[in-house]
């Protein structure tokens, strides 16, 4: 019953772009995504010193990496169903805090083992922010600034990534591994504190008792939606291929001819730079111009890059990096908010299994690189990234072709 005091309607209570909270809350999320891939991916450019220093083989070494990116896919589906019942901020705040603090524990482990043991857990309290994050900018937000919260997110994934790569290795050159990730575990604390304290609640989500049978009966709804399937699978391929390029790009630059040190091979990966402005420009655009065409063309650019870096001169293998990312983070932030927009009830569930496929395909692509980079050299590489991109351009093409769901837009 009205009692005549204002009440906002649930139109007004959505986050608009330009607003004050909107830019607290997509800040936020930027340092969300920073502590998230800084610290999934700083092990990244230690893999020719993990060879060196306990005897592996690069395939190995990787899987410091994959072990991470493995245990986070699986665990993604059950962090988005605790989500439905505590909340998606507080899955979120317990998701950055305890990473960050696994992340100071493995800058001590004593062996490559130990390592490993802690990645993997590192790997299941990640998933709590990505399985969460769509979920809550897509219910939080207004459709028509999601694109470019989404894209801002993911432009912290970007900077993540890429201070997590070219910091680790300076201090790995100047100082040791162990240093790199003991710093970067404490900046993430620093973060996953502003964090907690610029997020508001949710105003649109609404805690559900769930049983085991309906949170899988709610997954079996975000597989039964063909365009859902087909954005899963792409973010599965595109993210195998990206994971793969730089998981070895390193001992081809190490190497002859090039002989770079670990800093300058961690100075490439400034080209994320690239990516931090796709995702964002792209999830602008998306929302312009619609999202079946610049899905298709960013894979396309992804493609055009990898091709480029096969060439010798390291100017261009530099520029073919700078495509190839740029077309990684535009097609990555354009199919995420795809998800969250397509999915119709189980919101949660379809962006969880968006992310399960994307790091599925990133366990799978960068340990399987490593077999073709041991028996193909770079060439092999690329040819692995070249196939997977050639099956998401299939997709692509056949998402085109399917009907948006009743509460999109023609633009969907």
């Amino acid at each position: 019953m009205n009692d005549g005091t204002p009440t906002q309607t649930a139109a007004e209570t959505y986050l608009e772009r330009g607003t004050t909270i909107y830019r607290r809350v997509s800040l936020a999320f930027l340092a969300a995504g920073i502590v998230t891939f800084a610290n999934l991916y700083c092990v990244q450019p230690l893999f020719p010193i993990f060879s060196a220093r306990f005897q592996l083989t690069p395939a190995l070494s990787s899987l410091s990496l994959s072990v991470t990116t493995f245990i986070l896919s699986v665990s993604l589906p059950i962090a988005a169903w605790i989500s439905d019942v505590w909340g998606r901020k507080p899955v979120m705040v317990t998701s950055l805090g305890t990473s960050s603090a696994l992340g100071i524990i493995a800058a001590i482990c004593p062996s490559f083992t130990s390592l490993l043991v802690v990645r993997a857990l590192q790997g299941l309290t990640l998933a709590g922010l990505p399985a969460v994050a769509m979920a809550y900018l897509s219910e939080e937000v207004a459709p028509r600034g999601l694109g470019y919260a989404m894209g801002l997110y993911i432009s912290g994934n970007s900077i993540g990534g890429l201070l997590g790569r070219i910091c680790i290795s300076f201090l790995a050159d100047h100082f040791s591994w162990r240093i790199g990730i003991l710093v970067f575990g404490t900046v993430s604390l620093f973060l996953s504190l502003y964090f907690w304290r610029s997020l508001p609640k949710s105003r649109h989500f609404t805690p559900q008792t769930t049983s085991p049978s309906s949170a899988l009966q709610a997954f079996r709804e975000a597989l039964r939606d063909r365009g859902l399937i087909c954005l899963y699978l792409i973010g599965a391929l595109l993210m195998g291929g990206f994971v793969c390029l730089y998981n070895y790009i390193g001992f081809r630059l190490l190497a002859p001819p090039y002989r770079l040190s670990q800093s300058l091979v961690g100075m490439l990966f400034i080209v994320y730079i690239a990516g931090t402005f796709s995702s964002s420009w792209m999830g602008r655009l998306a929302d312009r111009i619609g999202r079946k065409r610049v899905l298709l063309a960013n894979v396309l650019l992804m493609g055009g890059g990898a091709a480029i870096t096969l060439l010798p001169n390291l100017f261009w293998i530099v520029i073919g990096m700078t495509v190839f990312t740029f077309g990684f983070f535009g097609g990555h932030s354009t199919a995420s908010s795809w998800v969250g927009r397509r999915a119709v009830h189980a919101r949660a569930q379809a962006s969880s299994l968006y992310l399960l496929f994307y790091y599925v395909g990133s366990s799978v692509g960068g340990s399987l690189g490593g077999f073709f980079w041991s028996s193909g050299g770079w060439p092999g590489t690329v040819g692995m990234i070249l196939i997977s991109n050639l099956c998401a351009v299939i997709l692509s093409i056949a998402l085109t072709r399917i009907p948006p769901v009743a509460h999109t837009s023609t633009r969907s």
